[in-house]
């Protein structure tokens, strides 16, 4: 398969074997962080719930104004996590940040049956921070909250995301 793109300058390369998040500046690393992938095997297949292999990209970051912990339902902050009842807090909650992922290999994680991006799979905060490090999540990529604050900073739209099993 031949992939009509262009390299970015900044790269994020999500490793699901080492619960790690690599980020490079010019094929150097800038920086690394502790993530948490599905607790399913990896898996493109939409419903799956598994975290999705191979290349992507950041189609939109959301949250950019927002205070750490601040829940996200449908994109929109809500309250912050906090705030929510204990029975609310059990649940794995979209915070902080979101960076949503769009897939950029038609038939592995993009298009019917398989897209990224129809799965709203994204980079963002939780308020289980304690189960970073192993696979937990629904297959998102969830990071401590300070993480995805400043991964955000550092990063755009448009910059390559490559998820590996490996």
């Amino acid at each position: 398969m031949v992939l009509s793109i262009s390299p970015t300058a900044q790269l994020l390369i999500v490793s699901i074997k080492s619960q790690r998040l690599f980020y490079l500046i010019d094929g150097k690393l800038a920086q690394e962080y502790t993530v948490s992938t599905s607790k399913k095997p990896s898996s493109c297949v939409a419903n799956s719930y598994g975290t999705p292999t191979g290349l992507h990209t950041i189609a939109t970051m959301i949250g950019s104004e927002q205070p750490s912990g601040m829940v996200f339902k449908g994109r929109v902050p809500t309250q912050h996590f906090t705030k929510l009842t204990t029975q609310q807090q059990e649940s794995n909650l979209i915070t902080s940040r979101i960076i949503r992922l769009r897939g950029l290999e038609r038939g592995v994680n993009v298009g019917d049956g398989c897209d990224t991006y129809n799965r709203y799979i994204y980079i963002h905060g939780t308020n289980h921070e304690a189960r970073i490090g192993r696979p937990f999540s629904g297959g998102c990529i969830e990071m401590k909250n300070v993480d995805i604050i400043d991964l955000f900073k550092q990063i755009s739209e448009k910059n390559l995301v490559w998820i590996t099993t490996n």
